[in-house]
């Protein structure tokens, strides 16, 4: 059976070039946070709650690009290890915010200096106004999708 009308050509497709370095960067972030004892889900999470303090589990999760069920279980295992502490009762609503304790954030700064090594291997090609421009031209690929 022949292919019905024109396939996308994957030596300039531009999906296809953006899902072989999303991939090549998770293999490369997951070989750093290993040994760590982490992985990018519960990094992701730790690098927002270090950023916006109290998110929501629901904030955390489309944050970390999860399910809320996803998440609830991770920060379950965050409140168990010490990492995270959320309160037994949701101060409003039914929303229980949650802080990074000081081993959380003693976790945290391993991994985002592992990160931030993977992150500058990965533009060490690039001079600081391509990887400008990348920034800018990768944004304005989301906005038309979502726009």
């Amino acid at each position: 059976m022949s292919q019905v009308g024109p396939s996308v050509d994957l030596a300039v497709s531009v999906g296809y070039r953006l899902k072989q370095a999303s991939s090549a960067l998770h293999v490369a972030m997951e070989a750093v946070l290993r040994p760590l004892g982490m992985n990018i889900t519960q990094y992701s999470c730790l690098e927002l709650l270090a950023q916006r303090p109290g998110l929501s589990n629901a904030e955390l999760a489309r944050g970390a690009f999860v399910t809320r069920q996803s998440m609830n279980v991770l920060l379950q295992a965050l409140e168990r290890d010490g990492s995270v502490v959320r309160p037994p009762v949701a101060p409003v609503g039914r929303a229980l915010p949650a802080e990074l304790t000081p081993l959380g954030r003693e976790r945290l700064a391993a991994a985002s200096a592992a990160v931030r090594a993977v992150e500058d291997r990965m533009r060490a090609g690039l001079d600081r106004a391509e990887a400008v421009q990348l920034a800018a031209l990768l944004d304005r690929c989301v906005e038309g999708l979502q726009g």
